[in-house]
This record gives structure tokens, sequence and C-alpha cells, in this order.
């Protein structure tokens, strides 16, 4: 599947508010349920931050079928065990202020006076996120585009028999872990310890010798991993990142972490053909028809009342 329907990143959402927008004064939302689906409310406020939202975009739709379906998502996700933490959330809404070149409370002032709500909007993200991962698992399974060996031998023979090759990483992740409840009181301390590791790394072999004496700081070999198969989280800056060098350190909810790359090298074999050539994928056209067709199939199977 392509690249951008995964990405945690969200660049789903680059297109969609790059931002050319008409500041305008929110109306006064009431708060009354609308629509309960699966025994969950939609309020009229939910539908009426949806409705600007989607005028901030300069897109037509329907708010309350969105607030619908963004329902079903979520709760897709998480009966997958799929959970997208607030620091997620937080650290992709930076990101998207970032790349619009925006303060931060700039962003937060468009949401508010566009009438969407700077939480309106994390909620889009959170559903975003987790639904990518949701299609992604769902499109790994076999539905909607999986690349049989036969498919990757006839790809071979149209490109005149040659095996497309791949990176393959030897990976180590280094975990400085942030129980829920200290998270608050310990964050930015992790982070500048998590900071501080990673300007010392300077390969594989020495990380549980520098690990030795700090707290609560887990050190996991990934193995051998190819580059389609990469964490979407991940994937750019392990790219970017030179062999005995370390990603920068991220927020996640399990506290400050960083991926060092021990060593990386070129492959090809079948599997590996197999691998690139599903990565390739189908088209945009084929991803949205597979996230339709999930969508329809959980509409389906759901109790969808209208108040």
């Amino acid at each position: 599947m392509r690249k951008y329907l995964f990405s945690a990143g969200f660049a789903l959402l680059v297109a969609a508010t790059s931002v050319s927008m008409t500041v305008m004064t929110p109306p006064a939302f009431a708060s009354e349920i609308k629509y309960v689906v699966n025994d969950i409310p939609i309020t009229s406020g939910d539908i009426a931050h949806r409705a600007a939202f989607l005028k901030l975009q300069h897109k037509k739709g329907d708010a309350g079928q969105e607030m619908i379906d963004q329902t079903l998502r979520l709760a897709e996700a998480r009966r997958l065990g799929i959970r997208i933490s607030d620091a997620q959330v937080e650290a992709a809404y930076q990101r998207f202020a970032s790349g619009n070149k925006m303060q931060l409370s700039q962003l937060d002032g468009v949401m508010e006076k566009s009438g969407v709500s700077k939480d309106h909007f994390k909620e889009f993200i959170r559903a975003q996120m987790a639904w990518n991962q949701a299609l992604s698992a769902r499109y790994r399974s076999g539905d909607g585009g999986s690349v049989t060996e036969q498919d990757a031998v006839r790809r071979m023979l149209d490109k005149g028999g040659a095996k497309p090759s791949a990176t393959e990483y030897m990976l180590q992740q280094v975990i400085f872990v942030v129980p829920a409840a200290e998270r608050s009181a310990t964050l930015a301390k992790r982070k500048r310890e998590a900071d501080a590791m990673r300007a010392r790394f300077n390969g594989c072999t020495t990380t549980r010798e520098f690990a030795k004496g700090l707290i609560d700081v887990t050190v996991r070999d990934l193995g051998r991993i190819l580059a389609p198969q990469l964490p979407p989280d991940w994937a750019e800056q392990i790219k970017a990142t030179k062999v005995g060098g370390a990603t920068v350190t991220r927020e996640t909810e399990r506290g400050v972490e960083f991926i060092g790359i021990c060593s990386s090298r070129e492959v090809s074999d079948d599997k590996t053909a197999q691998m690139v050539f599903q990565s390739e994928g189908s088209g945009d056209k084929d991803a949205d028809a597979l996230s339709k067709k999930y969508v329809d199939e959980l509409k389906a199977k759901a109790r969808i009342v209208k108040r």
C-alpha cells in the first residue's frame, strides 16, 4: 500500500490544510446527542466542529457521516489493540504546525477562531493515525492487495527478470521508560538523559555498557529488518541515519526512545522481491477502495441510532 496512507506522521492532513484559510468567528455550539454509534454518542457540537473543519479545508462533505465514520474507525482500532497515545498526538500536532511554518499558539488560534477547536483537530489526528495502522494490518493480512510469490515472479519477468533489492538493517531500540503516572513530572528529565546517551552512541556494541547505571532503560536488539518492513513512525529517520549512528529521540507512549543503526546492506532474494513489490503495492485508488470497503463493513455491523 502506498506509504502516505499508513504514515504515522499523518501525511493525509498536509494536503488538507496547507493553510489558505479565512478565519471566522465560530458559532456557539450546542451539545445534544445526534447519533449513537455502538453506544458511543456523537453530539451536535462534534458535528458542528467537523463542519467547520470541512469548510477550513474547502471540502464538501456530510459532517455527520464523517463523525460516524471516525467513530467506527476509532472503535475498530481499539478492538485491534491499536492505541495512539496523547504524546503521539501532541508530537504530530507540533509537526503539523512546524510543517506549515506556524507557532503552536498560531495553530491553536486558527483552530479556535475557525470553529474547529484544537481538541477536535487532535482527535482527528488520533483517528487518522489509528486508522492508518488498522488499514496497514489489514493490507498485510492479504485483503486488498497481497502480492503472492507468483505475482512477484510475474513482475520480475515483466522487468526483464531482474530481482529488486532492498536495504536490510540491523537495528537496536533504546527506551528510557516513563511510567504513565510519572509522565508529567519526569518526561523532560528523561528526554535530556536520552539525548545525552544518543549523543554518545557510536555503534550497537557499547549500548548496554552505556545503559549500565541508568534507571529504567531498556535496550532491545530488533534484528534484521528490510526497508519495506520499517515501522512507519521511524522509517524516514532510520533511512536518513548513517550506520553507527542513532535517530533523534522521540517521545512515545513508553517514554523516550531512539533507534541505533547497527549495520545495513543491500539484499536481493525471493522474499525481498515479494516484499518490495508488495510495498509498491497498488495505487492510491486501491488504497482508498480498501478503506471504503473496510468502513462499509463496519457500518453494516454497527448499531447506528439517529436521535
